[in-house]
């Protein structure tokens, strides 16, 4: 099934300098975002208290947030947990305060402002743990991504392998920008759609190589920036279908899925735009910079053998 089908070969390899440098100074930007002002980390890596409350009605987390901050704990998360009956509060560590003292405290504030609220559990979450939990997370990008290298290079051809990762960087590192520069949690949930980030945009990129790689047997007398010409503008409508659909899912549950489902949508959202553009604008550019060739995907013609270009 296509959205739509283009009779002629865009000429996307002809601005690709255009197209780079631009994602160039964007990843740029992201960079800098992270070096200056650093991941607005959650709970779950920085260690704090997690509250949970019980409400006999139905409570708005906006009311519950605005009543601790009235009381001074501004720095509370609140989000709804299970049901709307029920909401979960999460405190960064704070010097003297056990989580004892401070889930009292933080009850007494809440009754004063409903009675019947009940306090279901107080969990502590050490820093050691979300040390451990930030530093297991960046080993699992790493080794995701030294994976798909591999992957790629038995699959296609080391170019190949070289230009999905940069992708694959390209697209990582400016979801992690933008989460900086905007200071937005960056909680377990936001990690976990980073890692799916990678497979969605390596997925997409596969489907241009392998389109790319089917070309080279096709269009023998075409040169290189004609067959990923060819291979980007067939693959278009694909591309758009899939981005199309996905972001029609995620942009649900960034709407509709609550606090708990925010952040998670939120990466997933950028993730699916950056993804699309670089498996398309980023990746196929750089395997053509490498310079890959016919030789590289083909053996050797054999003497007398037909031009089998249709």
């Amino acid at each position: 099934m296509e959205l739509f089908r283009i009779k002629n070969d865009i000429p996307f390899m002809r601005h690709a300098p255009v197209w780079v440098a631009v994602s160039a100074l964007i990843f740029l930007a992201a960079v800098a975002g992270l070096v200056a002002r650093g991941l607005n980390l959650s709970i779950d890596f920085t260690g704090g208290t997690v509250i949970e409350v019980g409400y006999p009605e139905p409570v708005a987390t906006q009311a519950i947030r605005d009543v601790l901050t009235a009381s001074g704990y501004g720095d509370a998360t609140v989000q709804t947990f299970g049901t709307p009956r029920e909401a979960l509060i999460r405190f960064p560590v704070k010097a003297g305060v056990t989580s004892a003292q401070l889930s009292e405290t933080i009850l007494g504030i809440l009754q004063r402002h409903d009675p019947k609220v009940e306090m279901r559990r107080v969990e502590f979450v050490g820093p050691q743990v979300g040390s451990e939990l930030f530093n297991d997370g960046a080993l699992a990008l790493m080794l995701v991504s030294a994976l798909i290298m591999v992957y790629l290079a038995f699959r296609f051809e080391w170019r190949f392998s070289v230009g999905a990762i940069v992708a694959t960087i390209h697209d990582v590192v400016i979801v992690l920008g933008l989460f900086a520069w905007f200071q937005w949690e960056f909680s377990l949930t936001v990690l976990a759609a980073v890692l799916a980030i990678l497979g969605y945009s390596v997925n997409d990129t596969v489907v241009v190589f392998d389109r790319i790689r089917e070309n080279f047997r096709r269009l023998r007398r075409s040169d290189i920036t004609e067959i990923i010409d060819n291979a980007i503008t067939r693959t278009l409508a694909r591309t758009f279908m899939t981005a199309i659909t996905t972001q029609l899912m995620v942009l649900a549950m960034l709407l509709f899925g609550g606090e708990v489902l925010y952040g998670f949508a939120l990466a997933l959202t950028i993730g699916i735009v950056v993804g699309t553009y670089s498996s398309v604008l980023v990746a196929s550019p750089v395997i053509m910079w490498l310079g890959i060739s016919r030789e590289d995907m083909l053996p050797p013609k054999t003497e007398g053998a037909a031009d089998n270009r249709p």
